[in-house]
């Protein structure tokens, strides 16, 4: 059993198509995956200072870290190797003896991203990219039921987003970077062209099995390999369906504005383009009150944040004390 291995991390946002691309990837023989980690946030967040209520006070937590790094022979930098050649060993156990790579596909990487390429100089980097309209329309079909819920995704909209494009400017040549678009419309290219990147041999016939790969766990978005059995370029334009009210239509002008014309560039997407793809919407007005109402919620909820409450409230109900959280 080698004990090293090589990690490939896919950046994304979710609903952008990494659920696919992860399976495509794994049919590799010498590629192992396992559903959606996480393990790295949690670490990472050690060394910030904000993003993170708990029991144990998270602001003490960074605190007493950031003292704890003072004693160490190479300060925080002997702290982050630690945590590299842990997540490398778990990496190597989980993947068993034959595989050479670990496919490390956890969405909300997107936030943290730059620190995990400079933690990991040897890894390899995909980028995926998604039409930023198309992921509001599929969290709110997949997540919402057709229902306005954004609010509950303003941190990987915008945080999210924001460090992933920042991410992808920093790595310049260590990182490769596709559309989702071209992956499910032409594969054969799009798919050889990343296999090669990545330094892996390209079996077309092997990578159309991406259905056999199995993905163990609840950790991953089974709802495209549920609905295609094969890739299909019929999502491409369903997400039109979804932003034909008028307040939906307002609201996406704005967030499209918001990413702005050079980060869209980075993504592969023209601003004015997505723009008229927008206003030639036919308007429907079958949404509006509910729209109008969710949205105005969606206000109370990110001011509020009433999961928290629910959490406290649950505690009351088993008899347990209430605890601050910080």
């Amino acid at each position: 059993m080698t004990t090293t291995i090589t990690p490939i991390f896919l950046f994304s946002l979710q609903r952008s198509g990494s659920t696919l691309t992860q399976r495509i990837l794994a049919t590799h023989p010498d590629v192992a995956t396992s559903g959606e980690p996480w393990i790295l946030l949690p670490l990472l967040y050690t060394l910030r200072t904000q993003g993170v209520y708990a029991e144990y006070a998270h602001r003490w937590l960074h605190r007493a870290v950031e003292e704890f790094c003072e004693g160490l022979p190479a300060g925080k930098e002997t702290y982050l190797n630690e945590i590299r050649e842990m997540t490398l060993r778990l990496y190597r156990a989980h993947a068993g003896n034959d595989a050479r790579y670990f496919l490390d596909k956890s969405p909300r990487y997107h936030v943290i991203s730059s620190d995990i390429m400079q933690l990991f100089p040897d890894a390899k980097f995909v980028f995926l990219w998604r039409n930023p309209l198309a992921i509001v329309s599929s969290h709110i079909e997949t997540w919402g039921g057709g229902r306005w819920n954004l609010y509950e995704f303003v941190f990987d909209l915008y945080d999210g987003l924001g460090a992933l494009i920042a991410a992808r400017r920093q790595a310049g040549d260590r990182a490769c970077s596709i559309q989702y678009e071209d992956l499910v419309a032409e594969a054969p290219r799009t798919l050889e062209r990343l296999f090669g990147q990545l330094g892996l041999e390209f079996d077309a016939e092997r990578a159309h099995r991406f259905r056999d790969v199995p993905m163990a766990g609840r950790m991953w978005d089974p709802t495209g390999t549920k609905r295609y059995s094969e890739l299909s370029r019929e999502p491409l334009d369903r997400w039109k369906d979804s932003l034909a009210s008028p307040l939906r239509k307002w609201w996406c002008r704005r967030y499209v504005r918001w990413i702005g014309r050079e980060r869209l560039q980075v993504m592969g997407y023209d601003m004015d383009a997505l723009l008229v793809q927008l206003d030639s919407i036919p308007v429907r007005y079958a949404t509006l009150i509910s729209d109008t109402g969710r949205m105005l919620f969606g206000v109370f909820v990110r001011l509020l944040e009433p999961w928290v409450m629910r959490g406290k409230f649950a505690q009351i109900v088993r008899g347990e004390r209430i605890r601050a959280l910080s």
